[in-house]
């Protein structure tokens, strides 16, 4: 039984099973999803649900590691032909078609399958891309999706476009955007995001702008932003010193707010610092009283000297432990914000988030010592040699004379 045979036994069986299906047939261009029933040596054999074969290439569905789906699989295409003689639907990934000649151009532009393009040089207004040795225009606002500053980089690039505009003849006139293909691929994964968004969800996102307020994030198809307050523990975290566009990231999926206007979509709140631990977990471990720690000044209040010891936890010395022998009556006397510091532990309540210090820790050192003194336990006072009375009646009773 050739391939052919076979997969005609499988639409058979599948008809059998699912009258009244298999009617409707896919348009060329059109996304579609199928479970592949055989593979041959060249092509595999796609059930997409209805009267017709469907092919597609090995070398499209192997990718840059070599490993492929098996039988069975499910797989997501774009049909690129359909054969008038056997009806037989050509699949394809759907991300640039190789195409050879001034027809196959007119075919994909008829069709709207993207072609694959080799960019060759920046010109005014966009890049010149060589497609099947045609020389095409992607003009700079159909590039990408996203605004982009220097078009250099995609110099030499091999990308897929579609065919916007196509005029035959000795010399083709070609318009292409790469913009289009980029803008379905990201309805396409905002769809199936949306399936299984919910809160607590990480996700890894690509970082596409950076603001002194919070960083924007590309989940895929959809975008959140991360909220200065959300990037780390501690204060005075600025986004630009953590963040750069195209940066990769691990984000958490705080709150989801579907909005009133659909053409917005849903706002979508994300935290990188959800993801990091917290430092004042183990902080009464770390940090018990006694312990001598350094810290950098931040900020100073009438009552005391907010100290960072470390990123996420700031501790606080009050007015009155700043003096060293002396009365202060304010922290601008002694400290100033930047100052570097070194200071002991006299209390620590990490359920309350609160760490106390004092830059005097001579004074808590000596009255740590009087305190373990005071509690320390007292031996046990000798037996009394005796009283005077009682040495002078010993010496009487010497003096008097024996009868």
């Amino acid at each position: 039984m050739t391939e052919h045979e076979d997969f005609s036994a499988l639409l058979n069986e599948f008809e059998r099973e699912h009258p009244g299906q298999g009617n409707k047939l896919p348009q060329v261009g059109e996304r579609v999803r199928g479970r592949i029933v055989s593979i041959g040596s060249e092509l595999a054999f796609v059930d997409l649900g209805v009267k017709a074969e469907a092919v597609i290439d090995i070398a499209e569905l192997t990718d840059t590691e070599g490993a492929m789906p098996q039988v069975g699989d499910s797989i997501e295409s774009v049909v690129l032909s359909r054969d008038d003689l056997t009806g037989t639907l050509t699949l394809g990934g759907g991300h640039g078609r190789a195409v050879h000649d001034a027809a196959g151009l007119e075919q994909a532009f008829s069709n709207g399958i993207p072609v694959e393009g080799t960019v060759s040089t920046v010109t005014k207004g966009g890049l010149e891309v060589q497609v099947a040795g045609v020389r095409g225009f992607c003009p700079a606002s159909q590039v990408d999706n996203r605004f982009v500053d220097d078009l250099e980089g995609f110099i030499g690039q091999k990308l897929s476009f579609r065919i916007t505009k196509f005029e035959g003849g000795r010399r083709p006139n070609l318009v292409l955007s790469r913009r289009a293909l980029l803008d379905e691929e990201a309805r396409r994964q905002a769809e199936e995001l949306r399936t299984r968004l919910e809160v607590g969800l990480v996700l890894k996102g690509k970082v596409t702008s950076v603001k002194d307020y919070g960083a924007f994030v590309d989940l895929g198809g959809l975008e959140g932003m991360v909220h200065v307050s959300e990037l780390a523990y501690g204060r005075g975290t600025r986004p630009q010193d953590v963040l750069s566009p195209g940066q990769d990231v691990e984000v958490a999926v705080l709150r989801i707010e579907k909005s009133d206007n659909p053409a917005k979509g849903e706002r979508i709140a994300l935290s990188i610092r959800a993801l990091t631990a917290d430092p004042w977990q183990d902080a009464e471990q770390r940090f018990p009283v006694g312990t001598a720690i350094k810290g950098t000044v931040t900020r100073l209040q009438p009552f005391g000297a907010f100290v960072e010891v470390e990123p996420g936890l700031e501790a606080l010395v009050p007015v009155s432990e700043l003096g060293t022998g002396r009365r202060v009556s304010h922290p601008k006397e002694v400290l100033n914000p930047g100052d570097a510091i070194e200071a002991t532990v006299i209390a620590v309540d990490a359920a309350r988030r609160r760490l106390t210090l004092s830059l005097d820790a001579a004074a808590h050192t000596e009255a740590a010592d009087i305190e373990a003194w005071r509690s320390k336990p007292k031996p046990k006072a000798q037996e009394s040699v005796g009283s005077f009375g009682e040495l002078l009646r010993e010496s009487m009773n010497k003096a008097k004379p024996r009868k």
